[in-house]
């Protein structure tokens, strides 16, 4: 999984940018939340990244924060909302609307944002709500959150859920926030393990 994404920024637009890093030009779609936020071309960029993969298709998709990213991931975790409607959603709301969207069961305004129907408004409150944390960019550290994604994955790969992985994560992501993948996914297995027991 490629999580984070460090170069200069060389093609800026409203849904894309490119950034080179290593001599590599990388595609990366983007909210306009994220555009808003760039800096000028030629000046380096920290992108917070998913890489979707697809049997016929490999997009990457970045952020400016680990918020938004998180947002991003937890809003196409819910069926029926792929990666081009979650950056819609995005470009469409500021993150502490939508949070306070879902949590007060406001269709209404979630409705408003392009591509974003009633039905799927009302399926995003059903499933999110009382379950999105208040800044995960506070309970998540930016410097760590490169591991924090890759541990995550990994975790869930050896079929672990995603609530309950990021819990354990959020455990030991204090104390292991100076050691490798590998310590910290062992750490977090020795919480989950625990926790089940």
């Amino acid at each position: 999984m490629i999580a984070l994404l460090r170069g200069i920024l060389v093609l800026k637009s409203p849904d894309r940018v490119v950034v080179e890093a290593g001599g590599v030009g990388y595609l990366v779609l983007i909210p306009l939340s994220t555009f808003e936020k760039l800096p000028d071309t030629g000046v380096e960029v920290l992108l917070h990244t998913h890489l979707h993969v697809r049997e016929d298709l490999l997009q990457l998709f970045g952020f400016i924060s680990p918020e938004e990213k998180y947002f991003f991931t937890t809003l196409t975790a819910v069926s029926g909302v792929g990666p081009k409607l979650g950056l819609s959603i995005l470009s469409g709301a500021k993150v502490v609307d939508l949070r306070k969207a879902i949590e007060s069961e406001d269709v209404t305004f979630l409705s408003r944002i392009p591509g974003l129907g009633k039905k799927t408004a009302t399926k995003l409150i059903f499933e999110l709500r009382g379950k999105l944390p208040e800044r995960q960019d506070e309970s998540v550290p930016e410097e760590t959150s490169s591991v924090f994604d890759d541990a995550l994955s990994a975790l869930m790969n050896l079929g672990y859920k995603k609530a309950e992985t990021e819990a354990a994560l959020r455990r030991v992501m204090p104390e292991a926030s100076n050691h490798s993948l590998e310590v910290t996914i062992t750490k977090a297995l020795k919480t989950l393990s625990s926790s089940r027991n």
